[in-house]
């Protein structure tokens, strides 16, 4: 039987909401291993002068716990 934990995570990008998923990957993936999964919770941005300067995303990452 496999145990999962799941983790919320904050990432941002100048690029993307898609690089901001990659950029929450790429840093709890320095701390967590086995992740199974990522579930894009939800998706902001930060508008300044009528542009979208950042992209904001929240996710959850599913990853197994190794006894």
């Amino acid at each position: 039987m496999a145990v999962l934990k799941v983790v919320e995570i904050l990432a941002n990008s100048k690029v993307g909401w898609e690089d901001a998923a990659n950029n929450a990957v790429k840093e709890a993936s320095k701390s967590i291993k086995n992740i199974a999964s990522l579930y894009v919770q939800e998706q902001s941005a930060v508008v300044n002068d009528g542009k979208i300067v950042e992209y904001r995303t929240n996710v959850k990452i599913t990853f197994e716990v190794k006894r």
